[in-house]
């Protein structure tokens, strides 16, 4: 069958109300926490509807933590101070990067729409504007492609602080301005959280009606592009379409040759230490991927899964599109659209059945697949925890795989490290090759409280909280020392602030994902 009862992913975004928030032994990354924020944003007049929400439940479990540490009350209440700042400034955050209707991830190094980003923001602006979350998933959706595909980013406005632009892509038939690959299909995960948690019914029964159709689309595109053969998995054929873009996953897989490319100036550099970006040679065989593709034109995408010198099974995208595909699920049954449940089942039945094949019994871990090749990628990356989200993994590989990562953990300050901390790939500042992302932290702490292991999600919960309040709302953090990394006031941080890292009850001891609507021994949305 399609696999057991599952709740909502809002549940660990938030939402969830427990009366007493118990006391905890401070974890490592709180034990060491000295506040070094910057003032707020300037200007900032805004006044979050949730304020007292957060100063209720938020802060409880901070205060709790730096009571047990010893601190005065001087500290705590700065601390307080410091944990409003951070929901005032997400908000103004998610404004400062609203260029209308649509949210970038950061100006200037990353200045269009990106497909997952948008999808998680929404999440963000849902705690705030309800309507303007709708607007997101909106606009993204504006650029889906007749064949379902909805693109990694689009171009709504000129901007040149951004390489490869949509004169690089090259696609004046396409009338949205996009690129001609795709991302994580994260879009059925944040609409159910918006529906679920709508404060406007008749807003979300009608955007949620308008929207479902366009994310089943999505997800009939996947199956039928990039996973022709059945194998109940799909493949990405770009790094970018992971949205971990330079995991050392892709190294073995990425050393086909490099074409005579033209010259180019990488734009993120400008923006980013080049200590924390993608190698030069990574970005040529990125660009090489993309003049091939162009060669072979996007547009017909079942060929592309042919004639491309890379293709992988990823883990990311994989975990993201099962767990979208019971989200979708259970979208279609609460919009009566019985008629295609069925098919839904049948790619949750294939999934499980393809999830098999990436398991690695030895390391107890999953990994990426070359599909070329056959071969596992040996890299162990945070990837390998996501089978945990989308709630693939049995009781005994979940077992194995938090064995892994309690080892992990041990090995560093803040979690979860990109890559095994202990793997000579291992590179703290390097993007995917070694920084946490709290996107990443709260996938893997929602399918932890899933499996039943509250202590671990509580540490990367804490973690968490923890590399907001000292470095901000930066793309990507330094395991060993908390620094922030890559652009800054980023958008998806932002929304994770908003949308979980001030909901600290919603994964309190003993809380597994259950959700004030849905809980887990009574979602029976899904069959056993």
């Amino acid at each position: 069958m399609a696999g057991e009862d599952f709740p909502s992913v809002g549940d660990a975004l938030g939402g969830c109300v427990i009366a007493s928030q118990p006391a905890l032994a401070p974890t490592p990354a709180l034990q060491n926490l000295k506040i070094t924020r910057a003032p707020s944003l300037e200007n900032l007049n805004t006044t979050p509807k949730d304020r007292t929400c957060w100063r209720e439940k938020s802060l409880r479990r901070l205060f709790s933590l730096s009571k047990s540490n010893g601190l005065s009350k001087t500290e705590e209440a700065f601390e307080d101070n410091v944990r409003v700042s951070i929901v005032e400034e997400s908000i103004e955050c998610l404004r400062r990067n609203d260029l209308g209707g649509y949210t970038i991830p950061a100006h200037n190094l990353y200045p269009f729409q990106w497909n997952w980003d948008s999808a998680i923001v929404a999440a963000g602006w849902a705690v705030f504007d309800e309507a303007r979350a709708w607007e997101e998933l909106d606009t993204l959706f504006s650029g889906q492609w007749e064949d379902g595909m909805v693109p990694s980013i689009v171009f709504h406005k000129p901007s040149t602080t951004y390489f490869p632009g949509p004169e690089i892509w090259g696609l004046p038939g396409n009338p949205s301005r996009s690129t001609g690959i795709t991302q994580p299909p994260v879009a059925a995960i944040s609409a159910r959280f918006l529906f679920e948690h709508t404060e406007n019914v008749k807003l979300a029964e009608k955007k949620m009606t308008d929207l479902f159709p366009k994310i089943l689309a999505s997800h009939r595109w996947w199956y039928k592009a990039r996973d022709p053969e059945n194998k109940g998995v799909v493949a990405i054929l770009h790094p970018w379409e992971s949205g971990m873009d330079n995991s050392p996953s892709w190294d073995a897989a990425m050393q086909f040759p490099i074409d005579n490319l033209p010259p180019y100036e990488r734009k993120d550099l400008h923006h980013v230490n080049a200590s924390m970006r993608p190698t030069k040679d990574t970005y040529d065989h990125y660009l090489t991927l993309l003049y091939r593709f162009k060669a072979e034109n996007f547009y017909d995408s079942e060929k592309l899964y042919w004639v491309s010198p890379f293709r992988m099974t990823d883990l990311c995208t994989n975990s993201i599109l099962f767990r979208a595909n019971r989200d979708l699920r259970w979208l279609a049954i609460k919009l009566g659209k019985d008629d295609v449940v069925k098919e839904i089942d049948e790619w949750l039945d294939r999934g499980f059945e393809g999830f098999r094949q990436l398991w690695d019994e030895k390391s107890g871990l999953y990994y990426c697949q070359d599909q070329l090749t056959g071969k596992l990628a040996d890299a162990p990356t945070s990837a390998a925890f996501l089978p945990l989200f989308a709630g693939v993994a049995s009781k005994d590989q979940a077992a194995k795989l938090v064995e892994n990562l309690r080892r992990w953990l041990d090995n560093v300050p803040f979690g979860v490290p990109s890559t095994d901390p202990k793997d000579p790939r291992f590179e703290p500042l390097r993007y995917w090759r070694g920084p946490v992302w709290i996107i990443v932290n709260w996938m893997i702490c929602n399918g932890l409280l899933h499996y039943g292991y509250d202590d671990i999600a509580q540490r990367i919960y804490d973690d968490s909280v923890a590399l907001t309040s000292n470095a901000g709302l930066k793309e990507y953090f330094d395991p060993k020392t908390g620094e922030g990394c890559g652009g800054e006031l980023f958008s998806w941080t932002a929304a994770m602030c908003l949308a979980w890292l001030d909901r600290p009850n919603a994964i309190s001891i003993g809380h597994k994902m259950s959700g004030p609507k849905i809980h887990l021994e009574q979602d029976s949305t899904l069959p056993r």
